[in-house]
């Protein structure tokens, strides 16, 4: 057999990391391993297999619920793209958040986790990590003087979002990393606003990074799933919660993901221009309150994201019209082309109105032609009064 790379670039792994021609069928693309159990010639060789499996050993495979090669492609991809020694992969974002946590945290362990996160993550510690006598403060990762008081001798965990939900706060990483560390606490970082081709947070000091890959990494609004990536000694405790508590990954959510992470990069570079082009004209529009997207001068985090992001900003932005939830409402409500919806990270462009938050939008900026996004936009715009 020939002798294969993975070449250097970061969109050339994203393409060839984890993926080889199937040795059996010569197939280019991964297979789907659609299979629940594993055969064996002898009872031995079986034993041998569960043994090495269960020790977290690469490439070994009994049964689906523990480790499949479809996933295990993924895994090695997303390894490589966030600069990582291993990944596991999860049936969803809040799979691998959860088995993360459960993995690392011991009844009277105390956790950080950022006041503004998704509203399931916040369920997470709001009410499941304090029946299991695990202790929870939230504060505001801007603000490191804040941080650092609320650190105990019990702190185990700083969990936060590299870009929040929906606010997009920016938090500086490197900074957040080295006072974390000083205190001996694992850094643990959700990048699924931003995405590996923007941000990679081990770069940055954080120790664990975890995606929910149904979002940016699929990137077609096809697939539900999660990643988490970092050293094999952490990540391997995270591997065994995800198999105890049966989080597997779906081999087809897997093989999905695989083809939409090929595409990354230049979904990337598409929605970060289409996002720049959408901001600055809401900004300049009089029916529009206010606009929050890192690209913007105005955005409070901007010096901070453009050391952190360079010159791409990302694909998300959120905005209020003008007339609150009435506002709001006749926006959305008159679209023709983008479609109102919760999810994010799609070629389509999502927007997501929150009559809770008092007529927020928030914008997952898709791959579409960027004068027919405005055009749509100012069509919603002209019914705000």
């Amino acid at each position: 057999m020939r002798q294969r790379t993975d070449g250097q670039g970061f969109a050339t792994r994203a393409i060839h990391a984890g993926e080889r021609p199937d040795p059996t069928t010569h197939a280019h693309n991964t297979p789907i391993y659609a299979t629940a159990t594993f055969a064996f010639d002898t009872a031995a060789e079986k034993e041998d297999a569960v043994d090495r499996a269960l020790a977290w050993e690469p490439g070994q495979y009994f049964y689906s619920r523990t480790s499949n090669p479809t996933n295990r492609a993924l895994e090695e991809k997303i390894a490589s793209l966030e600069g990582a020694e291993d990944c596991v992969v999860a049936a969803s974002g809040m799979a691998s958040v959860s088995a993360t946590l459960f993995a690392h945290l011991d009844a009277g362990d105390h956790l950080l986790v950022g006041d503004e996160v998704f509203a399931i993550t916040r369920v997470l510690w709001e009410e499941d990590l304090p029946r299991r006598r695990i202790d929870v403060t939230p504060v505001d990762m801007t603000d490191l003087a804040a941080v650092e008081a609320a650190i105990r001798p019990q702190t185990k965990i700083l969990f936060l979002e590299t870009s929040t939900n929906p606010r997009l706060r920016i938090a500086d990483l490197d900074a957040i990393s080295d006072l974390a560390h000083r205190h001996g606490l694992l850094v643990v970082a959700d990048n699924t606003f931003l995405g590996p081709a923007l941000l990679r947070p081990i770069e940055h000091g954080a120790d664990l990074v975890l995606h929910a890959a149904t979002k940016y990494l699929s990137g077609h609004g096809d697939a539900v799933s999660g990643v988490v990536s970092g050293p094999k000694a952490l990540i391997d405790p995270i591997r065994k919660q995800t198999d105890t508590f049966g989080q597997a990954a779906n081999p087809f959510a897997s093989f999905l993901v695989l083809r939409g992470v090929r595409t990354l990069p230049l979904r990337t570079v598409k929605g970060s221009e289409n996002a720049a082009r959408l901001a600055a004209f809401l900004e300049a529009d009089a029916r529009v309150e206010w606009v929050r997207y890192p690209g913007l001068a105005s955005h409070p985090d901007h010096a901070l994201a453009r050391r952190l992001l360079g010159g791409q900003f990302g694909a998300m932005l959120t905005f209020k019209p003008r007339g609150g939830v009435e506002g709001m409402a006749a926006f959305t409500d008159h679209l023709r082309l983008c479609d109102i919806g919760v999810s994010l990270g799609d070629v389509f462009t999502l927007v997501y109105p929150q009559p809770k938050r008092d007529g927020l939008i928030r914008v997952s900026v898709g791959c579409e032609d960027a004068d027919d996004l405005l055009d749509d936009f100012r069509l919603g715009l002209s019914f705000v009064g």
